[in-house]
Formats: C-alpha cells, structure tokens, sequence
C-alpha cells in the first residue's frame, strides 16, 4: 500500500550571506515577508498538503527560529488582558504541538543533498517532502497540496518546475525531459546547473520536493558534485538510473526567490498589493514613486 507523505525536512542551516549585516544575527528564515517570516510560510504550505512532521536541519546560531515556534505565555497574556484577540489567534499558527518538530544539526556546509541526508534516522523508510523557504510561492491552491495530489496518481519521486530563460540555467537543476504530459514531465535525467549551451532544457528544479527514502540510499553513495558539494539532484537522477520514476511538475502559481534581495523586495510588494488592509496605500506609494522616476529624467 502506497504510503502518504507526512514528513517534510527543512533545510535552514545556510548563514543568509547574501542579507548580510542583517543575518549576522537574524537567521533569514524568519526575515518578515511583510509580517510573517519566510518560514512560517513554508510551514502553513506544508500544513495544507497534510504534513504532520516537520524536520528543521540547522546550523550554529539558528536558536531565534527554533524559538519562533515556541509558545509565548508573556506575550498571549499580556494579549488576553487588553483584549486583542485577533493577535492572539494570528499566534496561534506559530505554535507547534509538542514533538512536531525536529531539529538536526548540519555540522559542515556541504550542499543541500548533505543536509537532506542529515535526516536520514527521522524519515527511515517512509517518502517525504523537502521544502526550501527561500522559495516563496504564491498559489490560490499551495504548490506542496497541488504536487502530493499529483503523486497519488503518480508515485515516485517528484519535483516542482518551472522554465526560466535559457541564459539562466546554470543557476538551477534542469530537466532532461522524456515525456511532457503537461503539468506533469517524465525526467530521463537531471543536470546541476549547465551552462545554458549545454542545457538539456530550460524546466528548471524549483524548492519542492517529493522523495523516496531510496534517496537517502542515494545520498549515502555519491560523491561530491557540482560546486563540489552533495548534490540532491544527483541523488534524484540515480532512481531514474534504477528505473524508478522521477516526474518533474509544473505547479500553478507565482515563485519568488527570497534568497536573493531582488526577489525578496519583489515578493513583499506583490504580497504586500494582495492584502486589502494594505492595497490602496502601497498602489498610491508605487504610482508616486514611478511619476517622480518619470519626472526626474
């Protein structure tokens, strides 16, 4: 009997050099995207596609997120004697129930397949999503629920796509695709990060995951790869080497890459013009600072 995915693994021990001075302290993942963090996203999307474990793989310096899902007994009492209650239910989706959350340790930056690996001993046989919070997807229906939907009907391992322009490829995993369904692909390999000339094509790994423990076997194998660290589309594109199947998906919605600074600032205005409580004063800013750049020149 097909096993559901109830596990998903986090990947949050990177040092957010590229937010530098502002990680030098904050841990990026819970940076407010307007006023939630990056992580608290990526938790409510793996909430909705039915995840009941969540795995954080960590570093030095990470206790402010591990604290973040803690309860607050201060702060809800002091939110209780004045009466706010609308804050105290907006904290509700912070706190986790005691034992839903792991945290392992990633001692050595060795690439996202190593700290996938990391959780070996807390996935053990079982299929499981991979999650990375710089990924930020904006979707009537959350990517994560829209990919295990399609991996009821398609086991095996799966990953979210998306086609990037061409000259863009060497930053992202790619597809080498055998059969496009459609929203779903077959993969007959993946390549990490090809110059854009040598690009099998341009459907580009995005930070979603739906895996196999065979995987993990995978990742316990390989060797170093691209940028010389452990890859998890090497580990990925070793199944479709054991003739198990590897499906690319192509989901519905907008991604935003918040581990970038550009991506981010993009995602907080797009966000930020989705919520009524904020729309008209943001839309009035923005039209005011686009006649002024107009002005000035």
């Amino acid at each position: 009997m097909k096993k559901k995915i109830t596990k998903a693994i986090f990947p949050v021990a990177g040092l957010g050099t590229r937010f530098l001075p502002a990680t030098k302290s904050v841990p990026k993942e819970i940076m407010t995207l307007v006023d939630r963090p990056l992580i608290q996203y990526a938790i409510d999307e793996a909430r909705a596609a039915g995840i009941k474990e969540f795995i954080f793989v960590t570093s030095r310096g990470k206790g402010a997120l591990e604290d973040y899902f803690d309860i607050a007994p201060n702060l809800e009492q002091e939110l209780r004697k004045k009466g706010k209650t609308e804050l105290l239910e907006i904290l509700k989706d912070t706190n986790m129930e005691s034992g839903a959350i792991a945290y392992i340790r990633q001692h050595k930056a060795l690439g996202l397949g190593h700290a996938v690996w990391c959780a070996r001993r807390l996935i053990a046989n079982e299929p499981f999503a991979v999650i990375l919070p710089d990924d930020v997807i904006a979707a009537e229906k959350p990517c994560l629920q829209q990919m295990v939907e399609a991996y009821e009907e398609n086991p095996g391992c799966m990953v979210a796509a998306m086609e990037v322009p061409q000259d863009k490829t060497s930053a992202y995993g790619v597809l080498d695709v055998a059969d496009d369904m459609g929203a779903l692909v077959q993969a007959k390999g993946l390549v990490e990060k090809p110059e854009p000339d040598a690009a099998p094509s341009n459907l580009a790994v995005i930070g979603r995951y739906l895996l196999t423990p065979d995987v993990l076997k995978n990742l316990h194998r390989i060797k170093s790869g691209a940028g010389g660290e452990i890859q998890l589309t090497d580990a990925i594109a070793a199944e479709i080497e054991n003739d198990r199947p590897v499906y690319g998906y192509r989901f519905r919605g907008q991604r935003f890459d918040c581990g970038s600074k550009a991506g981010f600032l993009q995602a907080t205005v797009s966000f930020g013009l989705a919520r009524d409580d904020l729309r008209d004063s943001l839309m009035e800013y923005l039209v005011d600072v686009v006649h002024a750049d107009k002005a000035a020149q």
